[in-house]
């Protein structure tokens, strides 16, 4: 296990790696980085949220960011960073991601696409208290392409 509530599959799982056959197996330096986000971030959210969160990526081995078409520096490749869905209807995305601004430490925040009032999904990611820059951006589509502004 990864954490209380996030096993060591759901931290690793990929149909695009399964699709490709691509081993997204962590190292054992990712995997102190997946232990530390979801210590410091995901467990205190998913108290507050009361229920499961989907987590929709965590962990992409290099090979798999490229094949989804990841930003070369994604803080997914070093296990750093967690793109969170609450599909089970506890808590919206907006809520999520206004109780990780406000109560959570972490280096970036992401509302994803969707529009003003509900993200698609929310990215967070933990670097250490020292480093986190606590930077809030917002994703969205120009000419097809994903931009990212400063919030």
């Amino acid at each position: 296990m990864i954490s209380k509530h996030i096993s060591d599959k759901e931290g690793v799982y990929s149909r695009t790696a399964l699709r490709l056959d691509i081993d997204n197996t962590p190292e054992p330096y990712h995997l102190v980085n997946m232990q530390i986000i979801a210590e410091l971030v995901f467990e205190p959210l998913r108290e507050w949220v009361g229920g499961p969160i989907k987590i929709n990526s965590f962990y992409r081995c290099k090979e798999l960011n490229s094949a989804i078409g990841g930003s070369s520096r994604s803080q997914h490749c070093e296990g750093r960073a967690i793109d969170l869905d609450d599909t089970f209807g506890h808590k919206t995305n907006a809520e999520m991601f206004n109780y990780i601004k406000d109560n959570l430490d972490f280096d970036q925040l992401i509302w994803e696409f969707g529009n003003d009032n509900n993200p698609d999904w929310v990215h967070i990611s933990y670097v250490s208290s020292d480093e986190n820059r606590r930077r809030i951006m917002k994703a969205y589509k120009l000419n097809g392409k994903s931009k990212y502004k400063l919030i």
